[in-house]
């Protein structure tokens, strides 16, 4: 049996500088590099989690909250909110800082589902997740609910 693992243990801080190639025409960044950013950052919180290489199953509704402009930084963070046989929910939220002001501003967030897979390439066993704060247990009842939904939409 595999050893659960806590939230903390997967988490991830990940920064990137909005550069002159991110951007489009009005010098706001495309909403592709942060939908790329979003899966590379939730991809780590996964493999680090499983342990495992992981693919990216799913990727919930991403609504962009805010415009990120050319030169100000972009601070991702992921975190495993829930785990089933060999599937796991990665939440990440996306703040962009103009340095400029130090403005902080929520800019999306989005939840992935991502599957481990083994040495064979077909789909393996994950630990479970230790709930260490409430915000982890609140996080995990709603991605339990996200997960059902997913599930009910699919065969439906």
């Amino acid at each position: 049996m595999l050893e659960s693992k806590s939230v903390s243990r997967s988490q991830v801080v990940m920064t990137q500088l909005v550069l002159p190639s991110h951007t489009n025409a009005i010098d706001t960044i495309f909403g592709g590099t942060i939908m790329s950013w979003i899966d590379i950052c939730a991809a780590i919180a996964a493999q680090r989690h499983s342990g495992r290489e992981v693919v990216t199953a799913s990727i919930d509704r991403l609504d962009f909250v805010a415009p990120v402009r050319k030169g100000w930084v972009v601070n991702l963070k992921a975190s495993v909110n829930f785990v089933s046989n060999s599937s796991m929910e990665v939440g990440v939220r996306v703040d962009a800082e103009n340095p400029k002001t130090g403005e902080i501003f929520h800019t999306a967030s989005s939840y992935l589902t991502f599957v481990a897979l083994g040495s064979d390439g077909r789909k393996t066993k994950v630990p479970g997740l230790i709930l260490e704060t409430d915000v982890e247990k609140r996080r995990f009842e709603a991605a339990k609910k996200r997960r059902e939904n997913r599930i009910s939409q699919r065969q439906g």
